[in-house]
């Protein structure tokens, strides 16, 4: 599902907030989101997920293409981990 599909789906089940507003705060929320992960900190939405930062070390990589040795610096990447009542409900689906 893409952003623009959220704040669609949002808007038709909340008709009483325009979709300007509807726009406003599916971006307040993300960039809360965003902001928090920035500071280091996990973000929890029970029932739904955790997110969190990974911090990676920087590795000796390989370039696919020439087959050379590389250098890859060190990195953090976002990390979404699925609550267990999400989990519960796409097991559920697979039957």
């Amino acid at each position: 599902m893409l952003k623009s599909e959220l704040i669609d789906r949002l808007h038709i089940d909340n008709q009483h907030l325009t979709r300007t507003d509807t726009e406003r705060v599916v971006g307040v929320i993300l960039e809360t989101i965003t902001q928090t992960l920035e500071k280091g900190a996990r973000v929890e939405l029970r029932g739904f997920g955790a997110f969190s930062v990974r911090h990676r070390k920087s590795r000796s990589g390989r370039n696919p293409r020439t087959g050379g040795n590389v250098f890859v610096p060190q990195k953090s990447v976002p990390f979404f981990r699925t609550g267990k009542e999400l989990r519960t409900k796409l097991d559920a689906t697979k039957d």
